[in-house]
């Protein structure tokens, strides 16, 4: 167990960090945008196009990155926990699908992008709902989770709910017109250039931080077993209930934001546990930090990479995940 005081150091350091990542986003930029003329319209009061391009669509593009971020990579630390597998992630219980669902009917019906945000949030909550009721059962019944610690009922009901998703999404591309197209597999692969809310990721993380944080305890004696966790006073009923409801909220909060940005929650928590242990009171509040950092360097590739064309920003997050991931496992043989 990590002392309270290198907690502290630990999560101060890693915020320092990210501060200093969303800077650099904030001030890099292509075309003809030097840090010089960034800094400038950053502090600068005036009308000019460069602070218009910094406190209009950097800022607040960075600002949803860090929340989106920090929201995947604290869902994933939570559905490992849930679900006791390593692999899961937080698109494993076909949130991800349900919420591409609801975006990409948005925009065939030629929607707005704050409609577009609505169904993606409807289609999310909507999946969460089915897997709760379907998987209710399994996931507060203490005998058979003593008999299948692994919770595989629950990762099979959300395999299944996404592969339906994905045929609806599929047949959705297959009608789309060309026009709505481009839109449509960008929100799909993660596109961070429309967002309409920067402040609802970042609020929301926040706040789940807050909620889970007062869990750490509990959520460490679960790690150990139920049974065992059940003779130290918690109720894991009650405990898993709350992370599924946690996890679940932030995770439709970032793909309404954001897309599906993958392997954000599958890495960054592996990672962190590598380097600082698997305590829970340590581990997800530096999960919410460092998800934030990731993302924001991710998106900030994407921005730069291939000036003037701007790429999604879960595909580069993906170019750098499945390499990252690899190479932890490998180190881990």
């Amino acid at each position: 167990m990590a002392s309270f005081g290198s907690a502290v150091r630990l999560w101060l350091g890693m915020l320092i960090v990210g501060a200093i990542a969303l800077l650099a986003s904030i001030l890099l930029g292509g075309g003809d945008s030097t840090i010089a003329a960034s800094w400038q319209g950053l502090v600068s009061s005036a009308d000019t196009p460069m602070h218009s391009i910094i406190w209009e669509l950097r800022l607040p593009r960075s600002i949803a990155a860090y929340g989106v971020g920090g929201l995947l990579a604290m869902s994933g630390c939570l559905m490992q926990i849930l679900v006791r597998n390593p692999l899961a992630d937080p698109y494993t219980l076909g949130l991800s699908g349900g919420a591409s669902v609801g975006a990409l009917g948005a925009m065939l019906g030629g929607l707005g992008a704050v409609l577009t945000a609505a169904g993606a949030a409807s289609g999310a909550l909507l999946a969460c709902v089915a897997v709760f009721v379907l998987g209710h059962r399994d996931l507060l019944s203490r005998q058979r989770a003593a008999q299948r610690e692994d919770s595989t009922d629950l990762i099979l009901i959300g395999v299944m709910l996404a592969s339906g998703f994905g045929a609806i999404v599929s047949m959705m591309l297959v009608l789309a017109p060309d026009k709505n197209l481009r839109g449509m597999l960008f929100w799909m692969m993660g596109d961070l250039s429309g967002v309409a809310n920067p402040w609802l990721p970042v609020i929301s993380l926040l706040f789940g931080v807050l909620c889970v944080v007062p869990l750490g305890r509990q959520l460490n004696l679960l790690g150990r077993g139920e049974e065992s966790a059940s003779a130290l006073g918690v109720r894991p009923n009650v405990v898993k209930s709350a992370i599924f409801v946690i996890a679940s909220l932030a995770t439709a909060v970032a793909v309404t934001t954001a897309g599906t940005v993958g392997f954000v929650g599958l890495v960054v928590p592996h990672a962190l546990r590598r380097v600082i242990g698997n305590d829970q009171r340590v581990l997800i509040p530096a999960c919410a930090i460092g998800g934030g950092i990731v993302v924001v360097v991710a998106d900030a590739i994407s921005r730069i990479v291939a000036d003037p064309i701007q790429l999604p920003v879960g595909a580069v997050m993906a170019v750098i995940g499945v390499p990252t991931f690899m190479f932890l496992l490998v180190k881990r043989r």
